[in-house]
């Protein structure tokens, strides 16, 4: 299952969470976002109890995007023990880079 969050939930789901969590930071209007959707959500189930993941709307979370420095969408940002760990933006995200970074962090 993949939550929305949203900046009142930030920090309860994102930073306090007991595992590490996957934020999908997309746009309504960001194809390559919604491309990645059910990509997103098969992600979800592969790493079921190993890994949350969870939405985060741009539009509707600005403040938090800046000041997370998020620039270009899509943008997943991994954390762990409310740390980030990593993350992957812009217009060459893929399904596979995403897997791919994934398993190098969480192995």
């Amino acid at each position: 299952m993949v939550a929305d969050i949203s900046k009142d939930t930030f920090q309860e789901e994102v930073l306090s969470a007991t595992q590490p969590v996957l934020v999908d930071i997309w746009g309504p209007s960001c194809q390559p976002c919604l491309a990645l959707m059910p990509f997103v959500h098969d992600i979800a189930e592969k790493y079921a109890g190993r890994l949350k993941i969870v939405k985060l709307d741009s539009s509707r979370n600005r403040r938090l995007c800046i000041d997370l420095r998020v620039m270009s969408l899509p943008a997943f940002l991994l954390y762990d023990s409310g740390q980030e760990l990593g993350r992957l933006a812009g217009k060459d995200v893929s399904a596979s880079g995403i897997t791919g970074f994934l398993e190098s962090r969480l192995g």
